[in-house]
């Protein structure tokens, strides 16, 4: 263990817990965090916090890009470290923040995928026939009839839902702690009931959450990913199938009916519109390829000779 090794991971414990405690951070959140913070204790290499300048973090970065990190993943990572650097500054008497002014280098921007409404109902329409399946049908209809992250749908607790399930409304809470409110599908409301029929099947005494593992305790992100990737293949999708691609779906499909962006921001939990527009973008792509196919002049010809 080298000499900077034991006072980053004690300034590491003490970040996590504020994060939790203060941030009222979500688990998997707080757990991002962490990794993109073991990056820099890797990079630094035994080199105190306390000696790391602007031209360091700069190597760092460079150094990441170059094993094919992008822009995205860069400019996480930096605000990851940015914020740890301030708490250090704050409560552990640190001069200065190397982040400060720093830019991660901009990548391509890529679209989020969606299904097509056809690929979407197969992917929720599974044939439930044992308790497990009929959590999954659950699952995957209450991501694309409501529009949730991972980590809001596993924390979701079993006596909210009931309630939640009579009112035709699901409350989540989102990322930085945001509680919101979002419809509730008929058919999502009829596989949850089917559900909640079987839950106590595969639950522990005693257990609160809505969804539940082989093990009884509250399902991980990383069991429902992998189950979801299961049912895309064998519904035929050949789509890389992951619970955001049915967030995604959900609000392209909402968008192309209704044209209400402000409505999908709200269902969605984004702060900002602009995060929101990126759908606007799929939207056009969809009328475009109709334009195409409908059009009789849409298609490029080659001009007759005189």
């Amino acid at each position: 263990m080298t000499d900077a090794a034991a006072p980053n991971q004690q300034y590491l414990n003490g970040y996590l817990a504020w994060l939790r405690n203060e941030k009222q951070y979500s688990a998997l959140t707080v757990e991002n965090y962490a990794r993109d913070l073991r990056h820099l204790f890797e990079l630094a290499a035994g080199t105190p916090l306390s000696h790391l300048k602007i031209h360091h973090i700069r190597r760092f970065i460079a150094q990441l890009h170059s094993k094919g990190l992008g822009g995205r993943s860069l400019a996480r990572m930096l605000s990851a470290w940015r914020g740890f650097f301030t708490y250090l500054m704050r409560d552990h008497g640190l001069a200065d923040n190397p982040c400060v002014g720093l830019r991660a280098p901009k990548s391509p921007k890529n679209l989020p995928q969606a299904l097509s409404p056809d690929e979407a109902v197969r992917m929720v329409d599974l044939p439930a026939d044992t308790p497990e399946a009929m959590r999954d049908k659950a699952m995957f209809e209450l991501f694309y009839s409501s529009g949730l992250r991972l980590a809001e749908l596993v924390s979701l607790d079993l006596e909210p839902m009931r309630a939640d399930l009579h009112a035709g409304e699901v409350r989540v809470t989102g990322k930085g702690s945001k509680t919101r409110i979002v419809p509730l599908g008929t058919f999502a409301g009829a596989a949850l009931q089917v559900w909640l029929a079987v839950r106590d099947q595969l639950a522990k005494p005693g257990e609160t959450a809505l969804f539940v593992g082989q093990r009884g305790c509250r399902i991980s992100p990383r069991v429902v990913q992998l189950r979801m990737k299961q049912w895309g293949i064998k519904q035929g999708i050949t789509s890389n199938v992951h619970p955001h691609l049915l967030r995604h779906s959900f609000a392209t499909h909402v968008l192309q009916s209704s044209g209400d962006l402000r409505a999908v921001q709200e269902m969605l939990g984004h702060a900002s519109i602009s995060t929101t527009q990126v759908y606007t973008h799929l939207d056009f792509q969809y009328l475009s390829k109709i334009y195409d196919a409908a059009h009789p002049r849409a298609k490029k010809k080659t001009p007759e000779k005189i």
